[in-house]
């Protein structure tokens, strides 16, 4: 068995399984954040080789198929800024929607959006 392709698995389960099943806005953020990094890992997962050499390629012939390939780490660098980014653009959110409504449950929020959106009855 590949124990770290295994690991990616239960990570995506975990994450997913927290995004889904939880009601808590700031436990959702947390499982999106566990399944972004199970993503990542399987990114770089997929590209290590095993005895292959570091991507530093001396003068003369190259075999391409001795050096990893160095692409999916640049990209997920890329992916761990985006990620930082939108997790702190989140929290902005979720602070904000704290300070509104008094609480990170849906079903709280959900209430208190749907009152504030009912007309008022007018006395005639």
């Amino acid at each position: 068995m590949n124990w770290p392709y295994a690991a990616v698995v239960v990570l995506l389960a975990l994450g997913l399984y927290t995004i889904i099943a939880q009601r808590n806005l700031l436990k959702k953020l947390v499982g999106m954040t566990i399944f972004q990094t199970a993503i990542m890992l399987f990114f770089l997962l997929t590209s290590a080789k095993r005895q292959g050499a570091l991507p530093i390629v001396p003068s003369g012939p190259v075999d391409p198929a001795a050096y990893m390939n160095p692409l999916p780490h640049a990209l997920m660098l890329t992916a761990i800024v985006v990620m930082v980014a939108s997790t702190g653009v989140a929290l902005a959110i979720l602070i904000q929607l704290y300070a509104a409504c008094g609480s990170l449950e849906e079903d709280v929020i959900a209430e208190r959006v749907l009152a504030e959106s009912r007309p008022l009855e007018t006395a005639e």
